[in-house]
């Protein structure tokens, strides 16, 4: 049975992060050594502060426990391919704590995976024909929430059936209220409210269990750099108090937007493009452990960054 129950960060409004970050997976340029990535795409905390990292262009999913300086491969690795024991370009990974396995979007493949988190060397397609560009999340009531790049639209599919329900976008692309441009990662909060980076909008819309069209909760203000806008939004997490985290991709930046604000803070990055410590390259998504330290994946930084609660502002 597949059942999980989501992890709502539980984080202050006045809490800031050290504006350097410390890398805890690869930083060692893009290859393919285990202490290497190569454009990595999305990333999961485990509650040990475990980091899954969906590698893209190597076709793999790598471990890497908390202070280690390299990782292990824990699904693909093989070479691209649609083979069972193969992955082309994963782009989303979660873990299923319930069955000990991970979840991943194959996005090549158009397929949705379930892997053994424990010496599994092949994985079993659970969902088919979806372009998944990042964009899976679970709620605890048997639901997998994936979104469809190409067809703009997210569906909440029950395992095992083999049709979704559409609960956001799916009326073509567009700006409307009811549609989505290319949607990318997304989040599913207690109330089964799906958030999603409608990226080529350059927004984040909220849309509640049951709705039509959605609500814009950042950006909609066209692309680019003002704290109103955002560029690409491709990442995003929402707290406890509707907080709403933007992995805010072109402009190399995370914002945090308070429930209800037309407009955003930066909480890191937003220092141009760039390798040092507090700079990103493809600010593409990010996560909290549960000491709310904030995690980047920076896609052509080829590396994940830890960004510490700065405890000042505890």
């Amino acid at each position: 049975m597949f059942i999980a129950v989501p992890v709502i960060p539980n984080i202050g409004a006045n809490v800031k992060w050290i504006q350097n970050g410390t890398t805890i997976a690869g930083g060692n340029g893009a290859g393919t050594g285990l202490n290497q990535l190569n454009n990595p795409w999305c990333i999961y905390i485990d509650d040990d502060q475990t980091v899954y990292v969906a590698d893209y262009t190597n076709h793999r999913i790598v471990e890497w426990k908390n202070g280690v300086t390299s990782g292990k491969i824990v699904a693909g690795g093989n070479g691209a391919g649609n083979q069972a024991n193969q992955l082309n370009n994963p782009t989303a990974v979660i873990v299923d704590k319930e069955t000990d396995s991970l979840i991943i979007a194959d996005s090549v493949n158009a397929r949705v995976v379930r892997w053994p988190r424990q010496n599994g060397n092949t994985g079993e397609i659970i969902i088919s024909g979806v372009s998944c560009y990042g964009g899976l999340a679970m709620d605890g009531y048997d639901y997998l929430y994936v979104t469809d790049f190409n067809k703009h639209e997210v569906k909440r599919w029950k395992i095992g059936d083999e049709n979704g329900i559409v609960v956001a976008g799916g009326n073509g692309s567009g700006n409307r209220l009811d549609q989505l441009n290319n949607p990318c990662h997304i989040f599913v909060d207690q109330d089964h409210s799906v958030y999603v980076c409608d990226s080529n909008n350059h927004r984040v819309v909220k849309w509640m269990e049951g709705s039509k069209e959605g609500i814009v909760v950042a950006g909609g203000q066209g692309a680019g750099s003002n704290l109103t806008q955002l560029y690409g939004p491709f990442g995003v997490v929402v707290d406890q108090l509707g907080t709403v985290y933007v992995a805010d991709l072109s402009n190399h930046r995370v914002t945090r937007w308070s429930k209800g604000a037309t407009q955003g803070v930066v909480i890191a990055g937003g220092n141009g493009s760039g390798s040092n410590q507090n700079q990103f390259n493809g600010c593409i998504h990010l996560a909290f452990d549960q000491k709310n330290n904030l995690y980047v994946c920076n896609n052509n930084n080829h590396r994940v960054q830890r960004f510490n609660i700065d405890p000042n502002s505890v």
